[in-house]
């Protein structure tokens, strides 16, 4: 078809009328007004009347060289008067400042010095038109495009063919197609199409040959917007003439025409086409296939194009766009039903390669579609459907259920259908599991979240720390310091997760914020036990725990212990610093433990931590101001020492 003998174009040409109501509604307020037809005057016209206007020599050159500082200047109005007085004496300025001009007016994207331009334009073209530089027509059209002006644009296009201003196409034809397809209709296109092409044929005007992109254009209004097999086969025969090498768009656009007119024969003959200019890809053509099979309701042509799809791939899934699967959806929907697209998924995953891509299976694409239409109803009941029919289920269809679930926040149900998932051998990747925890945690079902992370490990994923880090942050958040404790005694011994100190100090912080000691106490333990070794911070917490609810004697039991840790040389396992300190000493004060008081002091006086004594002055006075030493005499020699040196350390011996 596309060595085809080039039968002879309809020579249609432009109409001759101007364009008057679309013009005039462009040029509001009127730029050149368009006058009134008066009736025909009985009287003469006077000879003057009939003398053309002149224009000095001098005064032309003064209105030129103003034209010119104005457009320098951006003094666009005066630009504009100086370049409307000499038009009207015919007395245009040189080809140079003409372009110029007209250039300037394009380029301030305002829609009245656009009408000025266009207005010029169409003047020059009629009056004057070797002043007019191709270059300019195409800065105009770009500017025309921009502010969404389709009208004016293909009458400004009409007037250069009327005119015979003829210039490259890439100036104008390809913007053309940008305004169109901005618009959505390519109707006005077409008709411009066909006189350019016959004027490049008839006058062999190689530099009117329209570019591919244009082609297709024209194509695409044949066969979707007016859907006429002659239309299109013209536009076919016209790129085969000219030398326009069709691409897969080209064949796909027919493919649509071909399919909607049920044309068996054209739709082979393309294919045949297809492998001959050797391309390799043919999911535009069978996409476009769908398109028109799902419009005129056979659905049956519908579901053999997509298996023959799936078979020339070799299993490997096809590359279809999300609005194919739509089509297909709507169409079996409104036309068909269920269980035509639940055997049609089956009937591909049969076909589909074990290692095709997931987003690749058909299965995804039709689930997909459904969830993204809105219409996670009818997912569900393809998904029972091929359960009934006892089709085996592949991971493409579970995947866009499991993404609506976690946009819904549909937590419980996403972790049930992981469960499921996992007990077919299915597995997830990475980021689907990081998904739906984060999902669950969110929205505080931490349930489904340790569901999830469970069935994560269990299929045996390698990265686990990132998910471990979300549930983790969450308790930490929603202040769940028991469900950390038990998550954390879960997956402990779990070699793919970095546990460390820390994340036994952010449990053990919770729960002495909350007042949970005997908790916090049996966390602590259980930290040690399993080796985890206590840092300042798990200590600080332990303290500011105890002295919240003044249980200072367990603070002084928490000194013991540190106390052994702290060498006399200072080489130690921990770090004694200025907040250790400043917390037992504090606590210690509180509780009266003199003793142990002056042993926090002696440690940091040898490790040369500064202490703030009016601190520990006013936690004595609060709290032992009645105390005496007399009293501690008689009863215990030990206090009373220790009390002594306190009192002399703080500077309360007076």
């Amino acid at each position: 078809m596309w060595r085809r003998a080039f039968c002879n174009l309809s020579k249609r040409s432009f109409s001759s009328q101007p364009e008057i109501p679309t013009l005039y509604s462009f040029l509001q307020p009127s730029i050149f007004s368009l006058k009134r037809t008066e009736s025909p005057s009985t009287t003469p016209p006077k000879p003057h009347d009939q003398t053309p206007l002149t224009l000095a020599q001098e005064h032309k050159s003064n209105l030129e060289s103003t034209l010119l500082d104005s457009i320098k200047s951006n003094n666009t109005d005066e630009a504009w008067k100086s370049f409307k007085t000499l038009s009207n004496y015919s007395a245009f300025p040189s080809k140079s400042l003409t372009n110029s001009v007209i250039i300037h007016l394009s380029s301030l994207n305002d829609t009245h010095n656009i009408k000025r331009a266009f207005a010029s334009v169409v003047f020059l073209l009629e009056k004057k038109q070797e002043l007019l530089k191709p270059e300019t027509v195409h800065v105009l059209l770009n500017s025309m495009r921009d502010a969404n002006s389709a009208a004016p644009a293909f009458a400004l296009v009409k007037c250069m063919f009327k005119n015979r201003f003829f210039i490259h196409f890439s100036l104008w034809g390809d913007v053309l197609v940008e305004i169109c397809r901005k618009n959505g209709n390519f109707g006005g296109f077409l008709q411009v199409f066909n006189e350019n092409c016959r004027v490049a044929i008839d006058e062999k005007l190689n530099f009117l040959k329209p570019s591919l992109a244009a082609c297709n254009a024209a194509l695409e209004c044949c066969c979707r917007e007016v859907e006429s097999i002659t239309d299109a086969e013209k536009v076919v025969e016209t790129m085969s003439v000219l030398g326009v090498r069709p691409d897969e768009c080209s064949f796909g656009l027919l493919a649509y025409l071909y399919a909607l007119k049920g044309l068996k024969e054209k739709i082979a003959e393309l294919e045949g086409l297809i492998s001959g200019f050797g391309f390799p890809d043919k999911g535009v053509f069978l996409s476009n296939l769908i398109s028109g099979f799902v419009k005129c309701g056979n659905l049956a042509s519908v579901s053999a194009t997509i298996l023959q799809g799936v078979r020339e791939t070799d299993g490997q899934g096809l590359c279809f766009q999300e609005v194919t699967y739509s089509e297909v959806v709507s169409g079996f929907l409104q036309n068909g039903s269920i269980k035509d697209l639940a055997t049609l998924i089956g009937e591909t995953q049969t076909l589909e390669s074990p290692s095709v891509i997931v987003e690749r299976s058909v299965g995804y694409g039709i689930i997909n579609a459904c969830v993204n239409l809105g219409l996670l109803d009818k997912a569900h009941m393809i998904f029972d459907e091929m359960n009934a029919q006892g089709a085996s289920l592949g991971l493409g269809v579970y995947l866009p259920i499991l993404k609506a679930y976690c946009k819904e926040q549909r937590t419980a149900e996403a972790a049930q259908l992981v469960t499921d998932i996992s007990g077919l051998g299915l597995q997830l990747d990475v980021a689907t599991y990081d998904a739906l925890i984060e999902a669950s945690m969110s929205c505080q079902d931490f349930q489904s979240a340790f569901s999830v992370f469970r069935d994560m490990r269990e299929a045996r994923i390698p990265d686990l720390q990132g998910s471990y880090l979300t549930i983790m942050t969450g308790l930490t958040e929603s202040h769940r310091p028991e469900l950390m404790a038990a998550f954390l005694d879960e997956i402990v011994e779990d070699p793919r997760i970095e546990i460390g100190t820390h994340d036994w100090n952010s449990i053990i912080h919770a729960f002495c914020k909350a007042g949970r000691l005997e908790d916090a106490r049996r966390t602590f333990r259980r930290m040690t036990f399993l080796q985890f070794e206590p840092n300042e911070q798990t200590y600080l917490s332990l303290i500011n725990g105890n002295v919240t609810v003044e249980k200072y004697f367990n603070v002084m039991m928490l000194w013991n212990e540190v106390k052994r840790k702290v060498s006399a040389e200072g080489e130690t396992k921990l770090k004694l610093d200025s907040s250790l300190v400043d917390a037992f000493l504090y606590a210690l004060v509180k509780g009266g433990f003199f003793d142990a008081v002056m042993q926090v002091v002696e440690k940091s006086q040898e490790m040369k931590i500064f202490v703030d004594k009016w601190r520990y002055k006013q936690a004595f006075m609060e709290k032992h101001k009645k105390l005496r030493v007399s009293k501690l005499r008689r009863k215990n020699r030990c206090k009373m020492e220790a009390l002594i040196a306190f009192k002399n350390w703080a500077g309360l011996s007076a």
